[in-house]
C-alpha cells in the first residue's frame, strides 16, 4: 500500500529536521521506497495494508524517540488524497491575488453540522467545506499578510491539524503517483 505521511512541525520552530534524515527514520520503520518532497515534511512510502491509525502511532512514537519532540503525522493512501482533490471545492471560486486555498488535514472525524462557509471574526480564515478528515480553507491575505492565528479553525475541526496550499497538495498527489 502507498502512503502519504504529512508531518507538522518538521520546519518550524526551531527545529530543522534534513529530508535525508527524515526519510533514514523512516527506513528505520521498515517501510520501502521512502521518499520526500519538498522540505514541509511530505513523505511518501509503501507498506502493508495496516491501519491507519496504529501506524501514525508507530510514525509518531518513532519520531519523538529519535527527534525528541512530538511530529504529529497524518496519513493518507494515495487514493485518499487523489478522492479528496477530485472533489475540488474552489472550482467555481473567483480567485483574488489576496486569496490563497488551502487543505487542511484533520487525524479525527471533522464535525458534521457546520453551517458552512464560516468565515473569522477577523475575516483572514474561511472554513469552506469539510470531509469526513480533511477540510478546505481560504486564507484572506490581510495588508499582504497571510493570517496569524488558527484559533477560529481549532476551535472548529480541532487542534490535531496540518495545512497545504492546494495545488502544492496536488504536486504532492502527482509527485506520489509517479513514485517507482
Amino acid at each position: 500500500m502507498r502512503y502519504i505521511a504529512f508531518l507538522r512541525g518538521i520546519n518550524v520552530g526551531g527545529h530543522q529536521v534534513k529530508m535525508e534524515v527524515l526519510r533514514a527514520l523512516f527506513v528505520e520503520l521498515g517501510f520501502e521506497k521512502v521518499r520526500t518532497y519538498i522540505q514541509t515534511g511530505n513523505i511518501f512510502f509503501e507498506t502493508k495494508k495496516t491501519p491507519e491509525k496504529a501506524l501514525e502511532k508507530r510514525i509518531e512514537t518513532h519520531l519523538l524517540k529519535a527527534l525528541g519532540y512530538e511530529v504529529p503525522v497524518f496519513l493518507r493512501t494515495v487514493d485518499e488524497v487523489e478522492k479528496v482533490l477530485a472533489l475540488d471545492p474552489f472550482k467555481r471560486l473567483k480567485v483574488t491575488p489576496d486569496m490563497r486555498l488551502c487543505l487542511v488535514f484533520l487525524t479525527e472525524s471533522a464535525p458534521k453540522k457546520l453551517a458552512l462557509p464560516l468565515r473569522s471574526p477577523k475575516g483572514d480564515l474561511e472554513l469552506y467545506r469539510v470531509t469526513n478528515r480533511e477540510a478546505f480553507v481560504i486564507w484572506y491575505l490581510i495588508n499582504g499578510r497571510p493570517p496569524s492565528s488558527t484559533t477560529f479553525l481549532d476551535k472548529l475541526i480541532g487542534r490535531r491539524t496540518t495545512t497545504r496550499f492546494y495545488h502544492t497538495a496536488q504536486k504532492i498527489l502527482e509527485a506520489a503517483k509517479e513514485m517507482k
